[in-house]
């Protein structure tokens, strides 16, 4: 398994949102965390690449124990993707720059290739004519 969460609880104060979550993720698998306002969905989420600071159980990604203070957390991150539901794109970058900027910046991967594989991906998701596009010229769904 890729992912797998035990007894997971996260508080804030007196205030528990996670309660116990255990969890496993199997390579390729996809899941859907769902519910209403306020229920923790974020929290659980910022809490699988320690953006939040877990109050006990433990969160393994790919066979490394997130909660284990020998655990070089950064990279670990370098592996898992996040994305916010307040998204900040760069307005003076292009859709391919911001897609690209992460590959070049923390992977240290050539222009040419993040590139290629940006174009890829867009291609994809059905935006390669919105390569060149800046985030002002989309809707909210293509940002």
């Amino acid at each position: 398994m890729i992912i797998r969460v035990s007894d997971l609880h996260k508080s804030f104060g007196d205030n528990e949102v996670l309660k116990g979550i255990d969890c496993e993720v199997e390579p390729q698998e996809v899941v859907c965390v769902i519910g209403p306002r306020g229920s923790g969905k974020s929290t659980f989420l910022r809490c699988l690449n320690m953006l939040e600071e877990i109050t006990s159980g433990e969160v393994v990604i790919d066979g490394k124990s997130l909660t284990d203070k020998n655990t070089k957390i950064n990279d670990v991150r370098t592996e898992i993707g996040m994305v916010f539901q307040q998204f900040n794109l760069f307005p003076h970058m292009s859709v391919l720059e911001n897609i690209s900027l992460a590959p070049r910046k923390v992977r240290g991967l050539s222009e040419q290739a993040v590139r290629e594989r940006g174009l890829k991906l867009l291609d994809k998701v059905g935006l390669g004519e919105k390569a060149e596009a800046y985030p002002a010229q989309l809707s909210g769904g293509q940002q």
